[in-house]
């Protein structure tokens, strides 16, 4: 079974390490079940390959969109992804007003803890 070690993304290009048996027929990335962009394989030393996948621009707007990376036989690399893919991967992207709106969110909800924790705690020490 094929492993993927992500080295992050840089540049709109998401780079790592693919360590399997056997060089895979296709690796691209999809999105909402549709192949969208072929990641590049390049040899490396210790039997693995190197990785590089170009990010859509099309794909990267505001809110949150998952990107799977997946391995599969198909020698077309805009065939449908099949029930014999294996599962690399998974890249999730956030962006634009909803992230901030998530964030002020959970921020307003740490503080509401933190009140509520310091008015416990004077409790208790008053009352003893």
């Amino acid at each position: 079974m094929p492993s993927f070690e992500s080295h992050g993304v840089r540049g709109g290009v998401w780079t790592g390490w693919l360590d399997a048996p056997a060089r895979p027929g296709r690796v691209c990335l999809v999105a909402r079940g549709e192949p969208v962009a072929g990641a590049v394989l390049t040899d490396g030393a210790g039997g693995g390959w190197t990785l590089r996948v170009d990010l859509p621009a099309a794909l990267i707007s505001e809110g949150v969109t998952s990107l799977t990376l997946i391995a599969d036989d198909a020698a077309d690399p805009d065939a449908p992804v099949g029930p014999d893919a294996q599962r690399l991967a998974r890249l999730t992207l956030a962006a634009g007003r909803v992230l901030d709106e998530d964030l002020a969110a959970e921020v307003a909800q740490i503080r509401a803890e933190l009140d509520l924790l310091k008015r416990e705690f004077r409790r208790l020490a008053t009352a003893g």
